[in-house]
């Protein structure tokens, strides 16, 4: 489904407001016509974050069942503020509406999956792959080619159909993977970044880079002792 038919279906899906609603709109203009749309839009993102999830605690617990190692540790998700995503539009040069909101943002929803190490990473990423109704839009590999700021993730956005009672529609979720050092870098150096939202100075930016080489080289080298202690079983 296009992204105009996933328009258009979305705002089938406002076919009545309650009367009391409809009574205001013409004190409070497009006021609760619009809250609503966006609360039937929100709706559907959230339901596509609630089927990866599920897929990724199924195949977690295939992997308890077979007795090997757990890939992912923890799941977390996260549906962007409507502030976060007027912010981001304009940061761009796009319109502040829903059909832009839709048709140009990739990480309205969103999903961060950590895992041990970072080969749980792409074992993760290769069980998503075979998902017959998931759709590989976008791949970023944020570990093989480190951001200069020395951030490190497998971003993937992914297309998952929703089925409502009436309609279909294809929705874009971005998923990250990151091992546990990696989060705990990220988690840090974003809360650095937020509370000091002036320049940050290029020295602090080195310790930054500095600190994330050196979790990268303990990812290997914990995952390097993983291998040889499964050797001895």
């Amino acid at each position: 489904m296009s992204d105009e038919i996933l328009e258009d279906t979305i705002m089938d899906e406002v076919t009545a407001l309650p009367p009391s609603l409809m009574n205001n709109l013409a004190v409070s203009g497009d006021f609760y016509k619009m809250a609503f749309q966006f609360q039937q839009i929100m709706m559907i993102y959230e339901s596509a974050i609630k089927q990866i999830e599920t897929k990724l605690d199924i195949l977690n617990k295939e992997s308890s069942v077979n007795r090997t190692r757990n890939p992912i540790s923890t799941v977390k998700s996260r549906i962007k503020s409507p502030e976060s995503i007027a912010h981001k539009l304009e940061k761009k040069g796009l319109p502040i509406n829903f059909e832009s909101m839709m048709k140009n943002l990739n990480d309205i929803a969103g999903v961060r999956v950590i895992c041990p190490y970072i080969s749980d990473i792409y074992s993760v990423r290769d069980m998503l792959l075979k998902q017959p109704d998931l759709t590989l839009i976008k791949q970023n590999d944020y570990i093989e080619n480190p951001k200069e700021s020395g951030y490190r993730s497998l971003h993937l956005v992914m297309e998952i159909p929703v089925y409502l009672s009436k309609t279909e529609h294809h929705v874009r979720v971005e998923i990250q993977l990151r091992t546990i050092a990696m989060d705990f870098w990220a988690s840090l150096e974003h809360q650095l970044h937020y509370k000091n939202s002036a320049h940050v100075p290029d020295s602090i930016r080195r310790e930054l880079y500095r600190c994330a080489e050196t979790i990268a080289m303990t990812d290997r080298e914990m995952e390097e002792i993983a291998i040889e202690l499964q050797a001895l079983d």
